[in-house]
């Protein structure tokens, strides 16, 4: 006869949208506050034993997210409402700049990082001599004027699987790989904004934001079109652009496989992933 247990914990997958001009990134901070910190206190209100939730990425100080997912147990024994309400009952407890758009319940095995197969970011550009008040803190003031057709053109020089070393923030410690896979890499303008749109299977640190200084530079003639195939190849930081302002980042969404096979073994590899932030 097979006996069935009840599960102890419920696991739920939180979508998390968030201004992050007031706090030092996503994580609990020995110094400032982390976007992380705030939604942990206000869960603790509803739920006393719930201690972590684990995010899919991690973002810098000032980039924002509209897609930020984490994931969290809750004890079976304290939760007592119907699952529609968790993110009603825990934005109640945040402040405005933090916002749970969604909270579904999943499967036990489900991890917000180790589950995820790619994520989408967003880069905003404000290309005018005066900024846009309603953009400021959530995209860069570029005065000088820029080439849009240069810049798409360098663009798509980035898509593809390359050694991002070039435009990847500097660490304490060496990356095992800075091989990544970019799916897509391109812009729109609309009026004087420019919006980049960069996904990929996982991004080192800075990434995204030294991608899309090198490509400001280029439009703006600084750097030849001809040097970014080099420059990529080149696995020197030192020879990229500069890197773009943390205000004009937005994690916009990160990508689950619709369904997924079991582990046989019970581990997950993760995704090569070091977005603190891309």
């Amino acid at each position: 006869m097979v006996h069935y247990f009840p599960v102890e914990n419920l696991k739920f997958k939180l979508t998390i949208a968030y201004d992050g001009t007031a706090y030092q990134g996503w994580q609990v901070q020995k110094i400032g506050t982390g976007v992380q910190e705030k939604i942990e206190q206000a869960l603790a209100k509803l739920y006393p034993s719930v201690k972590r939730i684990h995010s899919s990425s991690r973002t810098d100080t000032g980039v924002h997210a509209l897609g930020m997912v984490a994931h969290v147990e809750i004890p079976r024994a304290e939760f007592k409402f119907a699952d529609a309400r968790l993110a009603l009952a825990l934005n109640a407890f945040l402040p405005d700049d933090i916002r749970v758009l969604a909270a579904v319940r999943v499967p036990a095995a489900f991890h917000a990082r180790f589950d995820a197969i790619g994520k989408q970011y967003r880069y905003y550009v404000w290309n005018h001599h005066a900024m846009n008040p309603l953009l400021y803190q959530r995209a860069w003031h570029f005065p000088v004027r820029l080439d849009p057709k240069l810049m798409r053109a360098a663009a798509r020089l980035m898509v593809g699987r390359h050694d991002f070393k070039s435009f990847a923030g500097t660490r304490e410690y060496e990356m095992k790989s800075n091989v990544r896979t970019l799916t897509r890499c391109d812009l729109r303008k609309h009026g004087h904004l420019y919006t980049f749109t960069i996904e990929g299977d996982g991004f080192l640190y800075k990434m995204c934001r030294g991608i899309v200084g090198t490509l400001v530079q280029v439009g703006q003639g600084k750097i030849p079109l001809s040097e970014v195939a080099t420059i990529l190849t080149s696995r020197d930081r030192r020879v990229a652009g500069m890197t773009a302002p943390a205000c004009g980042l937005v994690l916009q969404e990160v990508y689950y496989p619709s369904r997924k096979r079991p582990s046989l073994t019970g581990e997950k590899t993760p995704v090569p992933d070091e977005d603190s932030p891309a």
